[in-house]
């Protein structure tokens, strides 16, 4: 969703400045212009013209109701979990990017292998747009706590990887749709 709906802040919330990814907060009462809410996190202008992130699990800050994935499979054997896995990270997007890091070609493998203590472990390689976005590790955290909480799910690897290069032929049609790149 897009929109330029202002809101006033309903308390205090962390905050992801954007494109460096350093933390900070903004006060209860400030007042921020909603950009983009896609895969649960809202991207806002704050009052001095910063771009800056707010997780999902932080909507009621802005008055909105945290994201919940109804269409996941049931079960918690390796096919159902690699699935989820795979629904979760089409969950997760750049917040400059109006696609999701699936659609952009940005996940390269997410295997998934049973263990013998029960449940499975997902392990997924993944690389960024470019090698210097300060983004990177607040999307890595995104993938990593979203299959963490899948059912079935025992641990989970994230790796970040710049070999193969991210490159425009990546993306998906859907993506370069979105992007007005036909």
């Amino acid at each position: 969703m897009y929109g330029r709906e202002s809101i006033v802040l309903q308390r205090d919330v962390s905050v992801v400045q954007i494109p460096d990814g350093t933390q900070s907060n903004l006060p209860k009462g400030h007042i921020v212009t909603l950009f983009q809410s896609l895969g649960g996190n809202y991207t806002v202008t704050t009052e001095y013209g910063h771009m800056v992130r707010i997780d999902g699990e932080d909507a009621d800050a802005l008055g909105k109701e945290p994201p919940f994935l109804s269409h996941l499979e049931t079960g918690e054997e390796a096919e159902a979990v690699e699935k989820n896995a795979w629904e979760v990270m089409k969950t997760v997007f750049d917040p400059e990017i109006p696609v999701n890091i699936v659609d952009l070609g940005l996940v390269y493998l997410c295997r998934v292998t049973p263990l013998p203590e029960g449940g499975n472990a997902v392990n997924i390689i993944m690389t960024l747009t470019a090698p210097g976005c300060g983004m990177g590790p607040v999307l890595q955290h995104d993938v990593e706590a979203g299959v963490k909480g899948l059912p079935g799910v025992a641990r989970v690897n994230v790796e970040v990887v710049f070999d193969p290069p991210w490159s425009r032929d990546m993306m998906s049609e859907v993506a370069k749709l979105e992007l007005g790149m036909f």
